[in-house]
């Protein structure tokens, strides 16, 4: 094993290490004092918490455990040493931060907050390949066995708790927990794919010198030029492709306007750059 892949592996223990305290902490903060029951096993152990005063440590270990071995029964290589490090160490803050006392009594920015939190913490376990257990698993499972898709597996498992929570506390909190099952959905995708606030712009012309022109004298961005034909016309146009940062999709677009107003244009967001030249500093000079 390399050195390099030593040290992916030990930066991946190191990010489920980090999102799962975050997980453990949004819970202790924001949901369970608000009696937000935001699915999975936290929510259930939000509504076993209420209904008998269990320790919410200790109910989502005892659930996670059957889980973890039911998981390795039937998922296999899908179920990693990572996943075990996830599912247990979420409890373990739990119960260490079980103290802690912010007084948050309004329900709405707990449900806003704690699905901030609680999302970042879990796009940075999914970063690190990791997983924190739970429901996601039974969902998983639904999959496998039954052929719903991923996310209607997930959401029949959260709906489950969310309308039991409708009846343990009300409708109004559980209204609460479905909103922080969005925000969290959404702030996973954020911190998984890294969205930054970047367009693709898609060029169709008959100037492609024009173009490229612009874009690396006004704009300094690089490009890639693909030949094409118009399918109303049968013309040879030239489609070019360049990604730039917001502000400058906006000049952009005015220079286009002004310089080469008959362009056929179209702006895309982009959820992640991969790849030297645009994400980190540009490097002049080379592969010329």
């Amino acid at each position: 094993m390399s050195i390099i892949h030593k040290k992916s592996i030990v930066f991946d223990y190191i990010q489920i290490i980090v999102g799962a305290t975050l997980v453990g902490l949004a819970f202790n903060i924001f949901l369970l004092p608000s009696r937000i029951a935001a699915g999975g096993v936290s929510g259930i152990s939000t509504i076993l918490y209420e209904l008998f005063g269990y320790n919410p440590a200790y109910v989502q270990w005892l659930i996670n455990i059957p889980l973890i071995i039911l998981g390795l029964l039937l998922a296999g290589k899908e179920f990693s040493a990572k996943t075990i490090v996830g599912t247990f160490f979420v409890p373990f803050v739990i119960f260490l931060t079980a103290g802690i006392d912010v007084s948050i009594e309004n329900p709405l920015l707990s449900s806003i907050y704690g699905g901030i939190m609680l999302g970042i913490g879990l796009g940075i376990v999914y970063r690190g390949n990791g997983s924190t257990g739970g429901t996601a698993l039974i969902a998983q499972l639904l999959k496998k066995y039954t052929g719903m898709s991923s996310g209607f597996s997930q959401l029949i498992v959260d709906g489950v708790v969310v309308v039991t929570s409708a009846f343990v506390f009300n409708f109004e909190l559980a209204l609460y927990a479905l909103m922080s099952i969005y925000v969290t959905s959404k702030v996973i995708d954020f911190v998984q794919l890294q969205t930054s606030p970047t367009k693709l712009v898609l060029i169709i012309t008959e100037s492609p010198d024009k173009i490229q022109s612009i874009i690396q004298n006004e704009i300094d961005r690089g490009l890639t030029k693909v030949q094409s034909t118009g399918g109303f016309s049968n013309n040879e146009k030239t489609m070019i492709f360049c990604v730039v940062e917001q502000s400058e999709a906006v000049y952009l677009k005015k220079l286009l306007q002004t310089a080469e107003p008959t362009s056929f244009v179209i702006f895309l967001n982009a959820s992640e750059i991969l790849g030297s030249g645009f994400s980190k500093a540009k490097v002049h000079g080379l592969n010329k």
